[in-house]
């Protein structure tokens, strides 16, 4: 099947069929539609775009425009793999071209080409791409571990004598801005306003607007600061990278490392600690011992990524896709969420992906997510500190209560209820103390499994083992991530 027989958008009767109808959420030439009613539910609409047409489906996105939907696992790596057929810069696409995507589109915030790495190609991708890289690079990892900890501690402090709490207002959604404001250089400019600009600004709501005015304003006079006086932090090395980003491009590149860490990284804290608070497996899991926090987060991002599709890929000629015939100008959704339960890579979505990284959560080839090691410090820090504050935390309504913000590109938790014992505030700076069986080997305790002293410690400071064998890991990880 190819696009040729889609119907031109904007055919489509508002006045058709009511709800509850067999035909809902159907489309001109029978396609499936990925937004409005009948879509609430877009893990089933996939699996029934995948029983029904393969491993790469045709669809429709708002108003109706034609696209495909890429559900398989293989299928996704070739396209994100393949940039001589496939590329990110929507202008591209043929609906983009003819007009038939209009600027008021609802999905313009994730397709209006900008000179970003993202949209980029050739040598300009490598111009742009490198210097995000390089920035990336000078980043002192074990100090923002230490960092995550420290910003856990003080969130904590703010709701732990209630002994209730929302995990996703007061904690999924502020730790991740802390963290990146730390990151980029900009501790003072964390409040709740960018909170609340980082939440609104992907949603495409009236005040998206303002909120992306207000980001930017933010990060225009962050890289103009650091640009006359540079210090050791994300920005000024983005700033004087031998690939001489303009003060447009810094900035521009700032919003984009800022949002979708941010987003990505927000909801990847959410799905972790709702999966630990509600599935008595996973949770008897990590109590025994046979799962570590950082395995539960990728264990996280196969059943439920923090980004369900990235719109979109473009084809560059005509080519063949999981059987499909893709013409020139053809869109191309990448589909995270339905890739990861493809049943030729996981025949039992139920079965635990130990040890296995292959999923699509932070995409692949030359976009492939740069700053994965950081989103996935501040889910395994943050988790594993609240956790260890919190050990006897549980759900305060019932699972079936719980509600989530769905859209086609990510399934948003709206709230984490939990209750606790109330708990004495802590010292922010003090540094964690090493574990003691009577003190923190609780059902919580779920970091790597340390030696157990045998003897009180000495007075006198001395090396404590615990954190060099985390840094050793964490090192290699990073190498092996790197592909050092």
């Amino acid at each position: 099947m190819t696009p040729e027989p889609f119907t031109p958008a904007g055919t489509y009767d508002p006045a058709g069929p009511p709800p509850g109808c067999p035909a809902h959420g159907i489309g001109p030439g029978g396609l499936r539609r990925l937004y409005g009613p009948g879509a609430e539910d877009l893990e089933a609409v996939y699996e029934e775009l995948r029983t029904e047409h393969g491993t790469v489906a045709p669809a429709l996105v708002h108003d109706d425009v034609p696209i495909w939907v890429v559900l398989g696992h293989s299928e996704n790596m070739h396209m994100v793999r393949t940039p001589s057929h496939f590329s990110r810069d929507t202008r591209l696409w043929g609906p983009m071209q003819d007009g038939t995507v209009k600027p008021d589109h609802p999905l313009m915030p994730h397709l209006a080409w900008q000179p970003l790495c993202c949209h980029a190609e050739g040598d300009e991708h490598l111009r742009l791409r490198g210097a995000v890289n390089g920035a990336i690079s000078t980043i002192d990892h074990r100090g923002v571990r230490r960092h995550i900890n420290r910003a856990t501690q003080h969130l904590v402090n703010k709701f732990c004598e209630r002994g209730s709490a929302d995990l996703v207002s007061q904690f999924a959604e502020r730790l991740p801005m802390m963290v990146m404001c730390e990151i980029l250089g900009m501790p003072d400019e964390y409040n709740d306003r960018i909170v609340e600009a980082a939440r609104d600004l992907p949603k495409g709501t009236e005040t998206a607007i303002a909120s992306n005015e207000y980001i930017m304003d933010v990060l225009m006079r962050l890289t103009a600061r650091r640009r006359a006086e540079p210090e050791d932090d994300f920005t000024s090395h983005l700033i004087n990278h031998p690939a001489r980003l303009t003060d447009q491009e810094v900035s521009q590149h700032l919003r984009l490392v800022l949002i979708i860490a941010y987003e990505s990284t927000a909801n990847l804290l959410a799905n972790v600690l709702r999966v630990v608070l509600t599935d008595p497996r996973f949770r008897a899991q990590l109590n025994g011992g046979q799962m570590t926090v950082p395995q539960a987060v990728e264990q996280s991002m196969w059943d439920e990524p923090p980004f369900s599709t990235i719109l979109g890929y473009f084809a560059k000629q005509d080519a063949e896709l999981g059987g499909q015939r893709i013409r020139k100008g053809d869109g191309l959704i990448l589909g995270i969420a339905p890739g990861n339960v493809d049943p030729r890579v996981r025949p039992d979505t139920k079965a635990h992906m130990h040890g296995n990284r292959s999923h699509l959560a932070f995409s692949g080839g030359p976009h492939e997510c740069p700053g994965q090691d950081i989103g996935r410090a501040i889910a395994d820090v943050g988790v594993d500190a609240l956790l260890t504050r919190l050990p006897d935390a549980e759900l305060a309504c019932d699972e079936d209560e719980l509600e989530w913000e769905e859209t086609i590109s990510n399934r948003h938790l709206v709230a984490l209820p939990v209750k606790f014992a109330p708990k004495p505030q802590q010292d922010v700076m003090a540094r964690p103390a090493h574990p003691v069986p009577s003190q923190r080997r609780t059902d919580w305790q779920v970091s790597m499994p340390q030696p157990e002293p045998t003897a009180p410690a000495p007075a006198a400071p001395v090396p404590v083992p615990e954190p060099v064998v985390r840094l050793g890991a964490f090192q290699r990880l990073l190498r092996w991530w790197r592909g050092e």
